[in-house]
């Protein structure tokens, strides 16, 4: 049985009190306030719950600021909060927030992964351990140009950034591989460390600038973040610009030097045991 009174007709507790309850055939009907006890308390307009815990939610939004800065401001907010809950309470930030972390943790590890699996195939390739070393000192250089054009042109790392991170790091260990590959054909061919890091930067110049130029040249328009949405790609534009032009002078000056350090010693060859150079320039000629 339900019973319901017009809204209008019980704007105070004594209309509610008074509200009349049928009852059984042969009983005389009953008021409310014979039956139940009617007090004033306050509660939420609406109850929500995180899986089948009670939960309440307080929204924020960001205006004018960096997503990660803003949660780095309510994360020190929220533990001075938790230091204060009640046993049995949380507080847990959550929302946007927890798909950018996430997604930056798995770029990162991709990012990680991605260095060391292209390490190992050079390995494989080059039947050496420090001809890949040589190749990925381009790497840090590519790393600060990044940064520092990022922070020049007041963009924020995100995942676009991160996505641009990969490409530059992909095309700048291409330049490089090009300058350690040439640098052993010219040591087989009887050259010194030095004199074939010197040769692989004169003669690997025009490859590794027009690679990295085009490259450039393509993300330019991206990186100026024009049009409708065009901010959203211009990190990845922004990051290839910086990290290629960081990448480039590092593949062109530092690569060669690292050459000449690692291999001072005598050619150790693309093959386990290789030619000698002396051995390598009886059999050229």
């Amino acid at each position: 049985m339900e019973v319901r009174t017009p809204i209008h007709h019980v704007d105070t507790l004594d209309a509610i009190n008074a509200t009349p309850l049928p009852a059984k055939a042969g009983k005389e009907p009953q008021l409310l306030t014979n039956l139940a006890s009617v007090e004033r308390r306050t509660s939420p307009e609406a109850i929500n719950h995180a899986d089948t815990r009670r939960a309440y939610d307080v929204f924020a939004n960001v205006q004018g600021r960096d997503l990660g800065g803003v949660a780095a401001d309510v994360e020190r907010a929220a533990a001075d909060v938790r230091a204060e809950l009640p046993a049995g309470n949380t507080l847990t930030v959550r929302g946007q927030v927890e798909s950018m972390e996430s997604a930056f943790t798995r770029l990162g590890l991709g990012l990680v992964f991605a260095a060391v699996l292209v390490y190992l195939l050079m390995v494989v390739n080059f039947q050496s351990w420090v001809d890949p070393a040589v190749i990925l000192t381009a790497l840090p250089g590519a790393g600060a140009g990044i940064v520092a054009t990022l922070h020049l042109t007041q963009t924020t790392f995100s995942v676009p950034s991160l996505m641009g991170v990969i490409m530059c790091v992909g095309v700048a260990t291409a330049n490089s591989i090009l300058m350690v590959t040439f640098a052993n054909d010219q040591r087989r061919d009887g050259l010194d460390a030095t004199r074939a890091a010197l040769a692989a930067g004169a003669a690997r110049l025009r490859p590794v600038l027009m690679t990295a130029l085009a490259m450039v040249v393509g993300m330019l328009p991206m990186s100026l973040g024009l049009g409708e949405g065009g901010e959203q790609n211009a990190p990845l534009g922004r990051a290839v610009i910086g990290g290629l032009a960081a990448a480039t002078a590092s593949t062109l000056f530092f690569v060669p030097v690292a050459y000449t350090l690692f291999r001072s010693g005598g050619y150790a060859g693309a093959r386990h045991g290789g030619v000698q150079p002396a051995e390598a320039a009886s059999a050229h000629a």
